[in-house]
């Protein structure tokens, strides 16, 4: 039985072996040569390279403002001297 079984899995590996022989490959220097292109043709839409505007930037840094609001649970008032907008 170990036998048949070390057949069956010698002939998927030489399939495997086929399959990866068959794959078209492209030279180191060809897929250099395009991956520049593709930076340079794309450059202007990358925010890494022009940045964000802040009126767009979800990351931004919030501004804080102060106001006297009272928010009162029962007896206890409590007041709120800074908060976050959005």
């Amino acid at each position: 039985m170990s036998g048949s079984s070390n057949i069956v899995a010698m002939k998927k590996i030489v399939q495997q072996l086929r399959f990866e022989a068959n794959i078209n490959r492209v030279k180191v220097s060809q897929a250099a040569a395009e991956l520049q292109q593709f930076c340079i043709q794309n450059a202007l839409q990358d925010p890494l390279l022009t940045g964000v505007s802040s009126s767009t930037n979800p990351f931004r840094t919030q501004k804080a403002f102060s106001c006297s609001c009272d928010i009162s649970a029962g007896e206890k008032t409590k007041k709120t001297t800074a908060m976050m907008c959005n």
